[in-house]
This record gives structure tokens, C-alpha cells and sequence, in this order.
């Protein structure tokens, strides 16, 4: 009985090793400029949101951090448009958490 990787080879497909080493990249974060938080309500049927601005761009940066302050704060939320989204007014929360990480932060808005 042949290896799986054998079998898709014969069919075609070509099998990818996967190496358990990662690369060691290190991702240069700009945290010079502020983040501003601000809780917003409009357009939500009256249910507040803490919405986080200005992180860095980058995509798996801002699926991380956002998962790190889902966690933190106990409540539930998503990445959208560039900007993290936490349910309920999570801003002293988000602060302590984001100052704790080097950003400097504002707090925006009422």
C-alpha cells in the first residue's frame, strides 16, 4: 500500500512537505502613531460597540490583537475594514491592553 503523498502524486497533484521549522520574520510595527477607540452606536439598533482605529494594516497584526482583546475583555467582536470591533463599551479595557503593547492611545469621541 503506497503513502498518501504517492497516491496524489500518481493522480497528478503534486505533495508539499510541510517543514515544522517557521520563518523567522520580524514585522516592524510603527507604534509612533496614536490608535484612538471610540464607542460608537449608530447604526446598531441602540447596542454599543468599542471600535479601534488606526492599528497597523496588517491583516494577521490585526486578527491577533483583536483576539487577544476578545480575550482580555470577555465579550465578542470582529476585524472589519481595517479596524477591530469589540461588543459593549470595552475603551478603559482596550486602552490598558494596547498601552500594555507599546501604542500610544486616544480615546475619541463621547
Amino acid at each position: 500500500m503506497s503513502s498518501l503523498s504517492e497516491q496524489l502524486q500518481n493522480l497528478g497533484f503534486r505533495a508539499t512537505e510541510t517543514s515544522t521549522e517557521t520563518a523567522s520574520e520580524t514585522v516592524q510595527i510603527d507604534k509612533s502613531q496614536a490608535v484612538r477607540i471610540q464607542r460608537q452606536t449608530k447604526g446598531r439598533k441602540g447596542k454599543g460597540v468599542t471600535v479601534i482605529f488606526d492599528l497597523p494594516q496588517q491583516e494577521n497584526l490585526l486578527r491577533d490583537y483583536a483576539q487577544q482583546l476578545r480575550k482580555s475583555c470577555g465579550v465578542g467582536g470582529s476585524v472589519k475594514n481595517g479596524t477591530i470591533e469589540l461588543q459593549g463599551d470595552q475603551r478603559s479595557a482596550a486602552q490598558q491592553f494596547l498601552e500594555q503593547q507599546g501604542f500610544k492611545v486616544k480615546l475619541a469621541g463621547g
